[in-house]
């Protein structure tokens, strides 16, 4: 048997295209050994291949590009094609082929969001009668975008394709296991030429729905050889129709609100928001982070960034009575007048809420725990799960014992071992119980959210997830794998329009070379571990996989931070210039006596008497004590939990010392001692330090802050990125969106492009930094378009923080004439979800609170009542609810019909 393979693309200079294969003839999967194909001009490319002594009975394949002048290699995106080998009937076998690109629009309809929304529902084809005398042909297309009520066929230039005719177009049979719509049908030799486009068909009146747009496929019939396969596999189906277009929802879990509830949102509460979802026309439920947070048992475990276990759900999102009833009536009684107690409140009380919930789940595992591992389904969970859900039910225990989660202070436990660990859930251990009580709450709430999430995909609603950037510094995870971290110092993000000192997550880093070491094992896992629940998901702050915001340990405040990995400033770059390095002037803080009097005010000579040592006449240094921005903290929480502390100037004195602290122009460069490698301050140009320099110093600052921060790092970013995404993003088939916001390097755009994530365009925060609000008219299509974020004031929130912007936005974004209205009145909230129905982005995506805000009836009252969180405030208090019930709005019958009249209208709620 003979097999020709035959393709087109178009190369440069050195590039050579191969084909890798199952088949030892074919490399045996092996790159290296990839078959070499011949250039016959036109960018159409060749190899014949012997498979004479090849005995299996099917195998797979696909193209790679090697580019021979750099050795990098180029895969095509999605499965390897797959043939069936018939050598009684077959002795040649012709491939016509087409690459698949990875940067193709089309293939986010291959993703699982899309297995939600187009479901396929094809009949069963017969096969069509292969001839004896006639060579055989096989026509093999993926067409993602397809409505469950249409089919698939071919039509063509011959008599078995039709002759054109759509109503004799030849049915295609749906493969699921590839996802591929088949026929095999002999033709005769009546024509050179076999011209033939695929159709689209209605089942249910038989109409023609699209015929394929671009050129006819064709292909030359040399010869009519019964022992011939001549299969093609055209890639994708060519769409005329416009780009497919979705509306989706943004809302916390805990933010959800439902008639039974425990003054919380739950997982199974995400049902509710589904139907409603569905009611108006929505495809997608968007959500935050739900792991657990639970390490200090307050309210602060609310930020639901900061994850004990990136595996692990947060108990507060369990349903009490899915998991059972108690046996005592009268603590039944208790917890349903609690729960309407609870219900009845505007906002979230979290401590009330968990030391509910964890003391009612404490109560019903002591009833089940003694057959709660012998069910079937639990053992199964146990085995799926075991690697990251016992170490986890292990910390959870010694953090309740040692009331910390700091597993430094685990004693026998500080230092992780599996087989220490293990011994805690062996029969003979005196606290299996209390470990095991952590499987049982798991396992209780995975059950919970995937029955919310196979809900929602029984209603083709997808569920969107969202992935933290970073792990919490006590958590599991670092206990358990602490090499994988950078545990000296913290991540965060350097200053913007939200956060002007920037943010410090308090998160450890990553140490991304050992993971590099087994390919990203532990993104991989991550990432499977998510696709249980959801379809697509958010990844919290991109820009991290390229570059991430390190901060000193010792910082309270972002600006101190630096980019890392980064190509560093050389002293000799300053001295090259003519500015000679001083390290006491250019790297410590810069305080001098002549602005200390605007910032201390009356107590001006009090803080220098206790701050500061002099330095010179006009000049000072921090005195030891008080040399960083956590020494400086520490101090003023002592003073602060006086009960007559003066909090508010004590409050004021603090944030001056660490502005102060902020007061310098270079940082040591991180990972070099040299004494010669810095990083410039972010915002450099806002500090005095930098304001009192003299020109000509100022100028070559300047010059180099712009260097480090905006040119010289692109090329390395980019490889950064381009290690670790594809890794992460091949792991599942999620469709990912990233979200891109803040300092975005120029290489960005680009690579996000090239994997198929999703930007995030948010319109108060454009990309171009020469304007000030993004137009929706000008999104690209590979995007998810929104008017704000959970880190944002809502729409009508904003509107009245500054008249200036509001009044600019009115007139020029929104086309309106005259001066805006003082609150953002709900035409006006209207127009805005108009522009972004309109846009080219593949989502738009929309926090609740801005949905409802079109109705005045229906949207809160008070706008500062719908804002999620304030990311200047470090320790901000997640707690928002929604005013209205899922059920309450499942009855707002006319609210519903008008909005599912607009996204119907703007075509984001059409059938495929």
């Amino acid at each position: 048997m003979k097999a020709t393979f035959k393709i087109h693309y178009d190369t440069q200079f050195g590039q050579q295209l191969c084909i890798v294969g199952s088949l030892p003839a074919l490399g045996k999967g092996n790159d290296n050994e990839a078959v070499e194909m011949a250039y016959l001009g036109g960018g159409i490319w060749i190899a014949e291949v012997d498979l004479s002594k090849t005995r299996a009975k099917s195998f797979t394949y696909n193209y790679i590009l090697k580019d021979k002048s750099n050795g990098i290699k180029y895969k095509e995106a999605g499965a390897p094609r797959v043939v069936s080998l018939d050598s009684k009937k077959y002795k040649k076998l012709a491939f016509q082929d087409a690459w698949n690109p990875f940067h193709e629009t089309e293939n986010a309809f291959d993703t699982a969001a899309f297995d939600v929304i187009l479901q396929t529902k094809a009949p069963k084809v017969k096969a069509p009668k292969l001839s004896a005398k006639d060579g055989d042909f096989s026509f093999n297309v993926n067409v993602p975008r397809i409505n469950p009520d249409y089919v698939v066929k071919v039509v063509g230039s011959t008599k078995e394709l039709g002759e054109w005719d759509i109503n004799a177009a030849l049915p295609m049979a749906y493969d699921e296991e590839n996802d591929l719509w088949s026929v095999t049908t002999s033709i005769k030799k009546s024509h050179h030429k076999l011209k033939y486009k695929y159709v689209l068909v209605s089942t249910k009146d038989k109409s023609l729905v699209e015929l394929e747009g671009g050129f006819d496929h064709m292909y030359d019939i040399q010869e009519n050889d019964p022992t011939l396969l001549v299969k093609f596999s055209d890639h994708r189906f060519e769409y005329n129709k416009q780009n497919w277009r979705g509306m989706g929802v943004a809302l916390p879990v805990f933010s959800l609100r439902s008639e039974q509830g425990l003054g919380v949102g739950e997982f199974l509460d995400i049902k509710g928001l589904v139907d409603w979802s569905k009611e108006t026309g929505m495809r997608l439920v968007q959500i935050l982070p739900v792991n657990d947070t639970m390490a200090t048992y307050t309210w602060v475990d609310s930020y639901p960034y900061a994850s004990v276990s990136v595996y692990a759900l947060h108990p507060l999102y369990i349903n009490l009575e899915a998991v059972g009833s108690l046996k005592d009536k009268k603590k039944m009684t208790k917890l349903n007048t609690l729960k309407q107690k609870l219900n009845a409140l505007d906002t979230v009380d979290y401590e009330a809420v968990m030391n509910a919930k964890m003391d009612y789940l404490k109560e019903i595992w002591s009833e089940k725990k003694a057959s709660f591992l012998k069910g079937a389904k639990v053992k199964a969970f146990l085995k799926e799960q075991n690697d990251w859900l016992l170490p986890y039910a292990a910390f959870c225990y010694l953090r309740d014992k040692y009331k910390t989660p700091d597993f430094t202070k685990f004693e026998d436990f500080a230092t992780y071992d599996a087989r220490k660990v293990n011994k805690l859930f062996a029969a003979a251990s005196k606290v299996k119980d209390d470990v095991n009580f952590y499987v049982f709450v798991q396992y209780h709430l995975h059950a919970q959210l995937l029955e919310a999430s196979e809900y929602a995909q029984s209603q083709n609603v997808v569920l969107k997830g969202d992935i933290p950037i970073g792990i919490y510094r006590f958590s599991a995870d670092a206990w358990t794998a602490p090499h994988l971290y950078n545990m000296n110092g913290q991540a965060g993000a350097p200053p913007d329009d939200f956060a002007v000192n920037g943010q410090n997550w308090g998160f450890p880093t990553y140490d991304w070379e050992t993971m590099k070491k087994d390919d990203y094992g532990w993104w991989k896992s991550r990432m499977t571990h998510l696709s249980q629940y959801f379809q697509t998901f958010r990844i919290d702050h991109i820009l991290g996989f390229f570059r991430i915001w390190e901060i000193p340990i010792d910082s309270v405040q972002g600006l101190l931070g630096q980019f890392r990995p980064a190509l560093p400033l050389h002293v000799s770059e300053l001295e090259n210039r003519g500015v000679g390095f001083d390290f006491d002037r250019f790297c410590k803080p810069y305080i001098r006596e002549h602005f200390l009097g605007q910032m201390f005010g009356d107590d001006t000579d009090a803080v220098k008497h206790e701050y500061f040592d002099q330095k010179w006449d006009g000049a000072y240094n921090f005195k030891k004590k008080f040399d960083s921005q956590v020494k400086i903290q520490a101090h003023f929480a002592k003073l602060l939990a006086k009960k007559d502390a003066d909090v508010a100037r004590l409050e004021a004195i603090r944030e001056s010392l660490y502005s102060l602290h902020n007061e310098v122009l270079l940082i040591p460069a991180l990972g070099y001692t040299d004494g010669l490698h810095y990083a410039p301050r972010v915002t450099m140009d806002k500090s005095r330090t930098f304001n009192e320099l003299d020109a000509g110093a100022k100028y070559h600052f300047w010059e180099l802050y712009v260097d480090y921060f905006f040119k010289r790092q692109e090329d390395l970013w980019s490889a950064q990125a381009m290690e670790k995404l594809p890794a992460i993003k091949e792991a599942t088939n999620m469709l990912i969106c990233g979200e891109d916001l803040g300092m975005v390097p120029d290489c960005v755009p680009g690579i996000m492009t090239e994997l198929e994530i999703l930007s995030l365009e948010i319109q108060r925060m454009p990309k171009d930094p020469t304007i000030s609000f993004g137009h929706p008219g000008n999104y690209p299509y590979e995007s998810v378009a929104s008017p704000s974020s959970h880190d944002m004031s809502t729409v009508r929130g904003w509107w009245t923080e500054d008249r200036e912007e509001t009044q600019r936005f009115y007139n020029e974004i929104l086309g309106n004439w005259g001066e805006a209205p003082q609150d953002c009145e709900p035409w006006i909230a209207e127009q805005i979800l108009q522009q972004h129905l309109y846009a080219d982005s593949m989502w738009t995506i929309f926090p609740l609170q801005d949905l409802l805000a079109i109705d005045g009836e229906v949207r809160r009252e008070s706008a500062e009542d719908e804002r999620i969180n304030i990311p200047a405030i470090k320790h901000h208090y997640w707690r928002y609810r929604m005013h209205l019930s899922c059920e309450e709005l499942m009855k707002l019958k006319s609210f519903n019909s008008k909005l599912n009249g607009l996204i119907t209208a703007s075509g984001r709620n059409s059938s495929y």
